[in-house]
């Protein structure tokens, strides 16, 4: 089940955020292919590229790179959550944790839920929004959870 904000993605400004608001977005599948594709080139660990080793390894079997589910988690807060025409940029993010492992053949959904909207005093044509974020498997398995901050835009005076 898809949660979203009631103003387009397209359309959305600052104020289209509101504090408490809990978005859902997904869900994204993960195959092998993938898993494997990914860590070879950014992160070549065995429990991420080789099956047979993985199978040995400390987590029973193959599992993708933090980065890769990071990665996946982007793909879908920037296609859904974050407004083409209102932001601006990160500065980042914290308390980023792998929570447990994404297997191939997961099915991953992200969660945003809105926990600071505030105008910017030296600039207040935009905000900041923060949001904890979670990424969460189809067994409802928190995969990965991390708090972000976006600067947002906010609706041009008409």
């Amino acid at each position: 089940m898809t949660q979203d904000l009631p103003t387009p993605v397209a359309a959305r400004y600052f104020e289209d955020y509101p504090l408490g608001s809990v978005c859902e977005y997904g869900p994204v599948s993960v195959t092998e292919a993938e898993i494997i594709a990914f860590a070879r080139q950014f992160d070549p660990q065995s429990i991420h590229t080789d099956p047979e080793a993985a199978a040995s390894g400390p987590f029973g079997g193959l599992i993708a790179s933090g980065w890769h589910t990071a990665g996946l988690m982007m793909r879908l807060l920037a296609v859904h959550f974050l407004s083409p025409v209102a932001s601006i940029a990160s500065p980042g993010i914290d308390e980023l944790r792998w929570r447990a492992p994404v297997r191939p053949g997961d099915a991953l959904r992200v969660r945003v839920r809105v926990t600071e909207a505030q105008i910017s005093r030296s600039k207040p044509d935009r905000g900041m929004i923060r949001s904890a974020i979670e990424i969460v498997n189809q067994h409802e398995t928190v995969v990965m959870s991390l708090s972000a901050m976006n600067l947002m835009r906010c609706r041009p005076a008409s």
